[in-house]
């Protein structure tokens, strides 16, 4: 793999790692320990960030899959790159949806959320914990690239 291709995709993945681990594991629980912020402030608040991390997480997937492709990366970086796509996609297209429809209704006063963190909330995070750990790997392969 050339060198700058590797030095690319390597700064920006770990950059999408630190806005998930800032935002996800950090800045989202934290939030509803705020004083005074209820649980549909908080989900309006999440809504709006979530939306911009995937917004910003699309691009900055693109930028590594092009880089991996360009710099003509081993096997061992092909696979990495493809599970932290892989997840991206799955979040975006499967779980984020589902989510979306849990804090309309309470944003909608039709469900007030008190109740127990849906499903989809828990799957969400679960796909959160496995691209940390994807992008970790693929970090750490394109630092020995």
């Amino acid at each position: 793999m050339s060198a700058a291709a590797a030095a690319t995709a390597g700064a920006v993945t770990f950059v999408w790692l630190g806005m998930v681990l800032g935002i996800s594991f950090l800045e989202a629980p934290l939030k509803f320990r705020a004083p005074g912020v209820t649980v549909p402030i908080g989900l309006g608040i999440g809504h709006l960030v979530f939306r911009a991390l995937n917004a910003v997480e699309a691009v900055l997937a693109c930028v590594v899959v092009v880089a991996v492709a360009v710099g003509d990366a081993p096997a061992r970086v092909l696979g990495p790159t493809a599970g932290a796509v892989a997840v991206l996609l799955a979040q975006l297209a499967a779980v984020r949806p589902w989510l979306n429809r849990r804090s309309d209704r309470v944003l909608t006063g039709q469900d007030g959320g008190e109740g127990p963190r849906s499903r989809a909330h828990l799957v969400y995070v679960a796909l959160e914990v496995a691209k940390a750990a994807v992008l970790i790997a693929l970090g750490v392969c394109l630092l020995t690239v």
